[in-house]
């Protein structure tokens, strides 16, 4: 699986909320092939990392964003932090902001430790809806399995998405209630 992500490969696997799409943070055509796929805007790619100390290489991040962070990772949560210059500008585009996550679910953690590096990703759903096939891997496999590399069955996922939390302000801004529940 991580050679099929080196390789410029896609792939859909299980994270703590609905199923993603992912592909290496340094695989420029991989991010392309995602944005096709999923038909999605640069301004609503996420970065999957494996830990705390992965976020900061990637996002801005204060001291008191860090305590909050630590507080409530890995969960499902996603964080809007400003962007480093080490996101690529195959993710960003002409924003200044990047989604970062870490899940609550060993799947995607193991995917990125061997990897080395953050996983791009983008839900599993159309139009905001939450369906069946976002969360039943067979159904994934049988809609999205000639376009993607890989489905990583993880077993039935959650139907319930990530809660989104802006942190880019003076005060924490919850965008979207999801699974998550924050801690101050």
């Amino acid at each position: 699986m991580v050679d099929c992500l080196r390789n410029d490969g896609v792939i859909v696997y299980p994270t703590d909320g609905v199923y993603a799409f992912g592909c290496s943070l340094h695989s420029p055509r991989a991010i392309e092939r995602l944005k096709a796929i999923r038909g999605k805007k640069d301004t609503e790619l996420t970065l999957m990392c494996e830990d705390l100390s992965r976020i900061a290489d990637y996002a801005r991040v204060d001291n008191p964003t860090f305590k909050l962070l630590k507080r409530n990772l890995p969960d499902a949560f996603t964080f809007v932090l400003k962007a480093s210059s080490k996101v690529p500008d195959k993710v960003l585009e002409r924003r200044k902001t990047i989604g970062v996550r870490i899940p609550d679910n060993a799947i995607p953690r193991a995917i990125i430790h061997e990897l080395g590096v953050p996983l791009i990703t983008a839900s599993v759903k159309e139009e905001d809806d939450v369906v069946e096939y976002t969360t039943d891997p067979e159904l994934i496999e049988e809609k999205w399995g000639s376009v993607v590399d890989l489905v990583v069955d993880g077993g039935y996922g959650s139907a319930v998405p990530t809660t989104l939390v802006d942190l880019t302000g003076d005060e924490p801004e919850v965008l979207r209630e999801g699974a998550g529940e924050l801690i101050f």
